[in-house]
C-alpha cells in the first residue's frame, strides 16, 4: 500500500488517460490535485477567469480528439466556471470538470450558512452530461473511472467530479491500482451492421439527387478523409452545421458553404436520399424541415450517430445507424466502390456544376464590398484579408455576433477543423480563450481571432494569459462603438421605415446602444502584446503581417463602418430561423 491524496489519486488517472493538459487557475482547496499533476509533468494553463478554462479545454479537445479537463475551487471558482461548461456542453465538446468542494458533513446537503458553499454538482447535473459529489477517500477511483466511462460515451459533452477539499488534500494509505482506459471504458469505436451499410449503399446509390450533411460528429470521429471519399464516390453536395463548417474542405466542388443560405435550402430540397452524419439537425439546421428542407414523405433519410437519443429526434428516418461516423463511412466507402454507376454519376456531376455556377455567382456580388476603400474600412476587408495572410491550416476563431458573421462571409475553410466559435450557443467572450487553447492545441501554428468590440469586452484579461503562455494569438477587434446585432433590431423595431432609407437612426433613437471609445491595441500593449491600429483597408494586410512575424500575440484595433457593420450579410435568415417551419 501507497500513500496518496485524493488529488494525486485522480490526477494519476488522468494521467493513464493520456491527458496532458489541464486548464484552471489554483487554489488551495485543490493543492493536492494539482501539486500532483505538476510532479507528474501534466501542464497545467491558468487563465485569468475560471469560465476561461472551460473554453480552452473545449477547443483543445475539439482540435486534438482528446479529453479536455478544466478544473476550478469550491464556491465561486465553480461559479465562474457554471458558464463555460453551459456553452461546452451546448457545442458538444468532450470537457471533464475537477472542482473542489467544502468538506463532509456541511453540504451535500448545505448545513445552513456553509463559507463558499452551494450545490455544484446538482447544478452541473443540470446543465452538463452527468455529475456527482464524492462521498469519501474510498470512492474516488470509482467516480472517476465513471466520469471517464461517461466523458466518451455518446455525443460528447461535459462530465463533473466535485470532490471536498479535505479527500482532495489529504493522504491517506490505499492499494488503489490506476487501470488502464480499456480496463473500465469500451476505447474501440461502434461498428455499424453490415446490413445497415449495405441498405444504405442501396439507397444512395439509386437515388438521383443524393446529399450528405454533416454535423460534429464528423469532426470528433475525425472523418474528414472518408467523408470526402464517400461524397466523390457518389457526386453527392455536403452541406453542414453550422459547428462543422469545413468538415469538407471549401475548395471541393462538393462543398456548399454555410454562408450560401438559399442554395443550402435548394440543395436540401433537391435531394431525394439525404445522408445525415453526426448532426442532430436542430434550429441552426432549421430542424429539417419544410419549406428548408424537403417533405420528408418525399425525401429518404439515413442517419448515423453514436448517440441513439439523436436519431429520428427532429427529422423522421427512413434507416437508423448507430455507429461511430468514421467506422461508418469508411464500410461504406468499400461498398459505394463495387456499385459504380458512371452515367448516373455524370447525371449528378451535372448537377452540381449548377450549384458551383449559383455559389460563384453569389460570391461575386458579395465581394464587390472589397472594392470599397473608404475610411474607416468596411468590415468585409477583414474575413477576406486573414485569409489570404494567415496560413490555410490556421485556426480561425469567430467571436461575436455581427463580426462573426462578416468573418464567416468572407472566409473559407481549406483545412477541416480549423473553424471554431460557439455556433449553438452563441457566447460572447467566448473566443478569447477558445484562441489560447487552439494555440495551445497546435503549437507552433499562429491563431486568427476575429472578434468584436463589445465580445472582446467580455474577457480581455486573457490576451495576458495568451503573452504568458507564449501563444501566438491575433486578436483582430472590429470596432464600432455599439451593440450593433441588437441596434439593428432596436432600429427596425422603433422606426422602420427611417431605417431602410437611411440605413441607421441618430444615436438618440435608439436605447442604451452605443459604446465609448477604447483604445484596444494600447489596451493589448499594456499586457505585453503587439498592438496597432489601422482604419484605411489598404493598411489592414501590412499590419497583420507585421503582427505575424512578430511572432507574438496581438491585438489589432480596427475601425470599421458603424452602419456597414451593421447590415452584416444573411441577417434575414438568421431572423427566420427563429421561426418555426411548417410541419
Amino acid at each position: 500500500m501507497a500513500e496518496f491524496s485524493g488529488g494525486e489519486i485522480i490526477a494519476r488517472m488522468l494521467q493513464e488517460e493520456g491527458v496532458e493538459k489541464v486548464f484552471g487557475i489554483i487554489d488551495g482547496t485543490y493543492f493536492g490535485f494539482y501539486s500532483a499533476l505538476h510532479r507528474l509533468g501534466i501542464e497545467i494553463v491558468t487563465p485569468r477567469h475560471e469560465t476561461s478554462a472551460a473554453h480552452m479545454a473545449g477547443s483543445y479537445a475539439r482540435l486534438t480528439g482528446r479529453l479536455g479537463v478544466c478544473m476550478a475551487s469550491n464556491g465561486p471558482g465553480v461559479a465562474n466556471l457554471l458558464p463555460g461548461l453551459v456553452v461546452e456542453q451546448g457545442e458538444g465538446n468532450r470537457v471533464l470538470a475537477i472542482t473542489s468542494a467544502r468538506r463532509p458533513g456541511i453540504m451535500y446537503p448545505d448545513r445552513g450558512g456553509a463559507y463558499q458553499c452551494f450545490d455544484q454538482s446538482g447544478v452541473i447535473a443540470r446543465i452538463g452530461k452527468w455529475s456527482a459529489a464524492v462521498s469519501s477517500f474510498e470512492r474516488v477511483p470509482e467516480m472517476m473511472r465513471k466520469a471517464l466511462r461517461k466523458s466518451w460515451d455518446g455525443r460528447p459533452g461535459v462530465v463533473h467530479v466535485d470532490v471536498p477539499e479535505n479527500i482532495m488534500n489529504s493522504k491517506a494509505k490505499s492499494s488503489v491500482a490506476f487501470w488502464a482506459p480499456a480496463r473500465y471504458r469500451p476505447v474501440e469505436p461502434i461498428e455499424p451492421s453490415a446490413e445497415a451499410v449495405r441498405k444504405a449503399a442501396e439507397l444512395l446509390t439509386s437515388a438521383q439527387a443524393p446529399m450528405i450533411h454533416a454535423g460534429s460528429g464528423v469532426v470528433h470521429a475525425d472523418a474528414f478523409a472518408e467523408l470526402e471519399r464517400v461524397a466523390e464516390l457518389l457526386q453527392a453536395p455536403v452541406t453542414t452545421s453550422w459547428a462543422a463548417r469545413g468538415a469538407l474542405a471549401e475548395t471541393s466542388p462538393l462543398a456548399i458553404p454555410m454562408p450560401h443560405v438559399k442554395l443550402n435550402h435548394q440543395v436540401r430540397n433537391d435531394a431525394d436520399v439525404v445522408l445525415i452524419l453526426g448532426s442532430r439537425v436542430g434550429e441552426t439546421d432549421w430542424w429539417g424541415k419544410p419549406p428548408y428542407w424537403r417533405d420528408p414523405a418525399d425525401q429518404r433519410t439515413i442517419q448515423v450517430d453514436i448517440d441513439a437519443d439523436i436519431i429520428g429526434l427532429n427529422k423522421p428516418v427512413d434507416l437508423a445507424v448507430r455507429a461511430d461516423v468514421r467506422r461508418f463511412l469508411v464500410r461504406l466507402g468499400e461498398a459505394l466502390e463495387a456499385r459504380r454507376d458512371e452515367a448516373r454519376l455524370e447525371q449528378r456531376r451535372a448537377r452540381n456544376a449548377g450549384y458551383t455556377r449559383a455559389m460563384h455567382a453569389e460570391r461575386s456580388e458579395w465581394d464587390k464590398a472589397l472594392a470599397d476603400a473608404r475610411i474607416p474600412m468596411h468590415p468585409a476587408h477583414i474575413g477576406a484579408v486573414c485569409r489570404d495572410v494567415f496560413p490555410a491550416d490556421s485556426v480561425l476563431v469567430a467571436d461575436g455576433g455581427n463580426a462573426t458573421i462578416w468573418a464567416m462571409f468572407y472566409h473559407r475553410a481549406e483545412v477541416p477543423n480549423r473553424i471554431l466559435s460557439t455556433f449553438k450557443f452563441g457566447m460572447l467572450g467566448a473566443g478569447m480563450a477558445q484562441a489560447i487553447g487552439a494555440a495551445i492545441a497546435l503549437p507552433g501554428k499562429p491563431v486568427c481571432c476575429i472578434t468584436g468590440d463589445g465580445a472582446f469586452g467580455f474577457h480581455p484579461q486573457e490576451v495576458e494569459t495568451a503573452v504568458r503562455n507564449h501563444a501566438q494569438v491575433i486578436y483582430i477587434v472590429l470596432v464600432d462603438r455599439q451593440w450593433g446585432m441588437v441596434k439593428m433590431n432596436q432600429q427596425f423595431m422603433l422606426r422602420p421605415f427611417k431605417t431602410l432609407l437611411f440605413k441607421h437612426l441618430d444615436p438618440e433613437e435608439t436605447i442604451k446602444a452605443d459604446l465609448g471609445e477604447i483604445a484596444y491595441d494600447k489596451l493589448g500593449e499594456a499586457m505585453g502584446a503587439w498592438g496597432a491600429r489601422v482604419s484605411d483597408p489598404k493598411d489592414l494586410k501590412p499590419t497583420l503581417e507585421r503582427a505575424l512575424q512578430s511572432g507574438r500575440c496581438a491585438v489589432i484595433h480596427v475601425d470599421v463602418d458603424p452602419v456597414k457593420h451593421m447590415w452584416a450579410p444573411g441577417l434575414i435568415h438568421f431572423k427566420k430561423m427563429h421561426e418555426e417551419p411548417k410541419a
